[in-house]
């Protein structure tokens, strides 16, 4: 790789400031004003984001709401959703475990809360040729999302375990560079870029179509391979005034979520009909269903994870300590599985079930 390569990329990495902490909220207590008539929703174009991609094409989120209408908004990362929620302008956004802790850190327990889980696992780091283990990174370039996203954080921490060490300026004995999914892909094919810890596709997309390997499995990190990919976070304003809404949003969410564990056959379609309708482009057939290999889909957010993935944002300066206490709130969502006799799920004592 030349230098020049290496200067590009790093000239075409995003750099965010950390998500959550420019937002003034409110600590009044707000009150039940009924359903709300609006709901804004964010999310976006990945695989571990299926449920809201299957719920918005199938009508399971507009057939659950009623009376009250549905708008969307497409992001890339976590980071930057948080900064539309935490100023008001999304209600609810599917988004990753650590932008989702660090704003609820950030505000001092006040800007949002988790109510239900989306997908685990679906998330590694590809790697080009020629590097076959972490002794082999040395001097690399790596890629993430944004700094500060689940995947961001896992690649630092795993990196710092492995004796590397990196910093949030692109400085250390690996550069961590974050960078827009798409772009990462483009410099990888390229070779400007060594590597990137990913989500699906985008795991798939560089091995499918890049020529790149897996060197870590995320789900080889945790106890069972059990790791929160995507949860559904919402503004704890907008659930204390509209939580008829918020439990419509669930059941829409619920409605999803079963669809995509009772229907995997007919699942690559739905989503890669509105990743069309979204992007303009499908995935590729071989892309798609390797991924869905990769994700599992359950309402559970695997509270106990969370205290884990804080500490490890700590370690990695991308995250600030805190009180996790009343991050999860799942009364709703058991509500909501107790009415289709469903299993309830826990907030691992960080909240309310």
């Amino acid at each position: 790789m030349t230098g020049s390569l290496r200067l590009g990329a790093l000239a075409l990495a995003t750099t965010f400031l950390l998500s959550g902490c420019a937002a003034t909220v409110s600590t009044e207590p707000a009150t039940d004003r009924g359903p709300a008539a609006e709901l804004r929703l964010g999310y976006f174009d990945n695989v571990t984001h299926a449920a809201a991609l299957v719920g918005l094409t199938n009508g399971f989120f507009t057939a659950a709401l009623g009376d009250t209408t549905l708008s969307t908004q497409i992001f890339n990362a976590g980071p930057a959703a948080v900064e539309a929620l935490s100023a008001g302008a999304i209600d609810a956004a599917y988004i990753g475990p650590s932008p989702a802790v660090n704003t609820f850190v950030q505000s001092g327990g006040q800007s949002a809360v988790i109510v239900a889980g989306a997908a685990s696992g679906g998330a590694a780091l590809v790697v080009r040729d020629g590097i076959d283990s972490a002794a082999d990174l040395a001097g690399s370039i790596l890629a993430s999302p944004q700094l500060g996203n689940t995947q961001d954080i896992a690649l630092r921490s795993w990196l710092g375990n492995e004796g590397y060490e990196t910093n949030t300026t692109g400085g250390g004995d690996v550069t961590v560079a974050p960078t827009d999914n798409a772009q990462t892909l483009t410099l990888f094919q390229s070779g400007a870029i060594d590597g990137a810890w990913l989500p699906e596709p985008w795991v798939s997309r560089l091995v499918l179509e890049a020529g790149g390997h897996i060197l870590v499995n995320e789900a080889e990190l945790w106890p069972n391979g059990d790791f929160p990919t995507t949860v559904l976070l919402v503004r704890k304003a907008f659930l204390e005034e509209h939580p008829d809404t918020v439990r419509a949003l669930l059941d829409g969410h619920v409605t999803a979520v079963d669809w995509l564990t009772q229907n995997p056959a007919e699942a690559g379609a739905v989503i890669n009909e509105k990743l069309t309708s979204d992007t303009g482009k499908a995935l590729a057939d071989d892309v798609l269903d390797r991924a869905l290999t990769e994700v599992q889909f359950n309402v559970d957010p695997l509270a106990a994870t969370f205290p884990v993935s804080l500490a490890e944002a700590v370690k990695a300066g991308t995250g600030k300590d805190g009180d996790l206490f009343g991050l999860f709130n799942v009364t709703l969502l058991n509500a909501v599985l107790a009415k289709r006799t469903e299993a309830p799920v826990s907030a691992g004592g960080l909240g309310t079930e």
